[in-house]
């Protein structure tokens, strides 16, 4: 750092003791100069600069401010205010800071380079990448400014543009870690995982304490299937930088998809507090998965939209929306391809009344040419595929289109482009199905639920206004088909006799309160077995372990691989009762289960995710099957298991219910969302603003299958 040249010899002494690394001497060096001559600038800039580096951001904010007032003519002020700025999260005033610098110094190559990162935290893109041009065209030579155009390129999602800006900052500096690890993440998203890899390789061996490099490896590695790899690359970055935002939670995750509990009880208890304490130590996705409380999960998504979302561009407003002979709806999701998201939604998207709604798909998923994609496509008035497209420009493509209606469908669940809704990409955004919580964010106006996964007495903590429809929330294809063919025990390893527990959700939502709970069931139910999906080898090995552990003999456990689902479905006949998980239920997996033909045991929570199964067991007229506490749950699961008639019974009821029951009413469904987005913008087209909706039941019959 270059301290401005000063008569007083106290500064001398100053840089001095900074240029040494006691930065609190030279603070108070400082200070005492400031108690002599409080406009003293060179005093003023070293003890702002000093505290930035201590991240005492306020106080040097305020010293670097008062040297700017004494003497705004000297830029290294204003650019260290910029930096300082920068670090707190504020990039507006960051922005206006280094322009202040720049208008004194309109060539500095490397005050560009912050302006565009300032730019891109803004989601100003255009303005991002046009100041990266400008610091190359001021210093070709300089790496950073190539590194910094291909960073506003990738958020562009002009990708094969932004490799070559890496390639060329590379070039320049062929140790330049931080190009490596951007143009990794950029080849991930092009789909290269092994060029990510092999860049992520170079970047920690060029900086080996390059923490967010080893996490963004994990994630790779994560996205592979390799989850013990993963874990390692987490754990790695935790060893160098403890406090790293989010990677106390994305370790926890990752423990949970592989079934490691030794530190459950602690990481939980840490991120309660990291999330009472305003830090960024989870994600809202992951924090759904943990908490069982509406409040906990609703601060987690707080925490993240004001860190990640606050900065960027307010939306210009919309004018009130005309009278159209139809509402237009945009449907905005990764995952319109073989995904559950899909697999529900599809009826409902084959059976939008065209007379009165036109339907476009954003899909910003991975590339794909599925039998559901193939389904999907003619099932929109338009499909469109917007995963080559920055945010901005997706919502500006929806307002082209005169999108009244925009429906997130992901929420905070991976993939999410959450972004897009910040500028509003319709004068009405509403989130629905994917993430079932709240998102906390203020340009989200409704979210989709109904009375059991949002009681009234949980309602405070959902800040969108509440649409309720009048069955459950939660939509199924009552098209699906399942293989007639049902396989034997034999050849799914179940034994030959006795009870059939089953519990297909994924293994991250199995914790070891709920994996208790079932060993003693199983304990009270000589004979019986339990049917887990093998999301990896790795889990099944450790719940093997810790039912060995809890007495329980680890054959007992038997564990189902992926197979298409027409055969999933069918091989839920061999199975007597699903076991349900808590704080994240069954969702579709719930439904599947059901459809088969299978009862699902559940134990409803308090929060949104812990309340879904409930939900479509009211739906489909089985609320006996709804547990209100853990003692209650196992009793029921014991009595059904050595009570065959009533089993029996309940499953008679299910295959009565199954077709004149709400659930599986797909028309009937559609039916009622239509009416909850014609209320939306009834308001909308009055002048009023969004409000809770409840809709009432229609008193007509279901409709007949198909």
């Amino acid at each position: 750092m270059n301290v401005p040249t000063a008569p007083d010899p106290r500064l001398d002494r100053a840089f001095d003791l900074y240029e040494a690394g006691d930065l609190d001497g030279a603070i108070d060096l400082c200070r005492a100069i400031l108690r002599l001559n409080d406009k003293h600038y060179g005093a003023l800039y070293l003890l702002g600069s000093v505290l930035g580096e201590k991240k005492k951001f306020d106080d040097a904010a305020a010293a670097l401010r008062r040297a700017i007032a004494v003497d705004p003519s000297r830029p290294l002020a204003h650019f260290n205010l910029a930096n300082v700025l920068r670090w707190m999260g504020r990039y507006e005033q960051a922005l206006a800071a280094i322009d202040a610098h720049l208008a004194l110094k309109p060539g500095n190559a490397e005050a560009l380079v912050l302006r565009g990162d300032s730019c891109i935290k803004l989601g100003r893109l255009d303005d991002a990448l046009s100041s990266a041009d400008r610091a190359i065209a001021a210093a070709p030579g300089y790496a950073e400014a190539h590194n910094a155009r291909g960073n506003a390129l990738a958020k562009l999602r002009r990708f094969v543009e932004a490799i070559a800006s890496y390639d060329q900052a590379i070039g320049l500096n062929p140790r330049y870690a931080e190009a490596f690890h951007n143009r990794a993440i950029v080849r991930q998203e092009m789909g290269s995982d092994d060029g990510a890899f092999e860049d992520w390789r170079s970047a920690v061996a060029l900086k080996p304490d390059y923490t967010e490099a080893y996490c963004s490896l994990g994630n790779l590695l994560e996205a592979q299937g390799r989850l013990e790899e993963a874990l390692a690359s987490f754990e790695h970055a935790r060893a160098l930088k403890p406090d790293l935002e989010y990677l106390i939670g994305a370790i926890c995750q990752i423990r949970q998809r592989l079934c490691y509990w030794s530190e459950f009880a602690e990481a939980t208890e840490r991120l309660r507090e990291a999330i009472a304490d305003g830090e960024r130590a989870v994600t809202p996705f992951v924090s759904l998965a943990i908490f069982d409380s509406n409040a906990v999960n609703r601060k987690a998504a707080e925490i993240y939209t004001s860190s990640e979302l606050k900065e960027l561009a307010p939306p210009s407003p919309f004018a009130r929306a005309l009278r159209r002979d139809k509402i237009r709806l945009g449907y905005f999701s990764s995952d319109l391809r073989n995904h559950p998201t899909a697999h529900v939604m599809a009826g409902v998207f084959e059976r939008h009344d065209r007379r009165r709604f036109e339907v476009t798909a954003f899909s910003f998923g991975p590339g794909s040419a599925d039998e559901m994609t193939k389904r999907l496509t003619p099932a929109f008035d338009r499909f469109l595929d917007v995963r080559d497209r920055s945010d901005r420009q997706i919502d500006e493509l929806a307002r082209s289109l005169g999108i009244d209606i925009a429906i997130d469908l992901n929420g905070y669940t991976k993939l999410h482009r959450i972004g897009i809704f910040v500028g509003r990409a319709a004068p009405i955004q509403v989130s629905f199905l994917g993430y079932p919580g709240t998102t906390a964010a203020p340009f989200i106006d409704y979210l989709i639920a109904d009375r059991v996964v949002i009681p009234e007495a949980e309602r405070i903590q959902f800040p969108e206004r509440v649409v309720r429809l009048p069955n459950t929330y939660h939509p199924y294809d009552r098209t699906r088909e399942m293989s007639d063919e049902t396989p034997s025990r034999e050849g799914l390893s179940l034994p030959a006799s006795g009870v059939v527990f089953c519990c297909f959700n994924n293994n991250y939502k199995i914790l070891p309160d709920v994996f208790d709970g079932w060993m003693r069931i199983l304990r009270q139910t000589p004979g019986s077995a339990l049917w887990l999906l093998r999301d990896n080898d790795s889990a099944a090995e450790n719940l093997r372990r810790e039912a060995q552990a809890r007495a329980i003999d680890p054959n007992r456990l038997v564990f189902a691989g992926r197979v298409p689902i027409a055969r999933h479905l069918a091989r839920h006949r061999r199975a007597d009762l699903f076991l349900d998980t808590l704080p994240y239920n069954a969702h579709t997996t719930a439904n599947d289960a059901l459809w088969a033909g299978l009862p699902v045991l559940t134990r409803i929570g308090e929060a949104f995710a812990g309340r879904v199964a409930a939900s479509v067991l009211t739906a489909v007229g089985l609320p006996e099957l709804i547990a209100r506490s853990q003692a209650e749950y196992e009793a029921m699961a014991i009595e059904l298991a050595t009570n065959p008639d009533k089993l029996a019974a309940i499953k008679a009821k299910l295959a009565n219910n199954r077709l004149t029951t709400p659930l599986f009413d797909t028309e009937r469904f559609t039916r009622d969302l239509e009416r909850a987005f014609e209320a939306m913008c009834e308001r909308h087209r009055l002048g009023l603003p969004p409000e809770d909706i409840d809709l009432a039941p229609i008193a007509e019959p279901s409709s007949a299958p198909n």
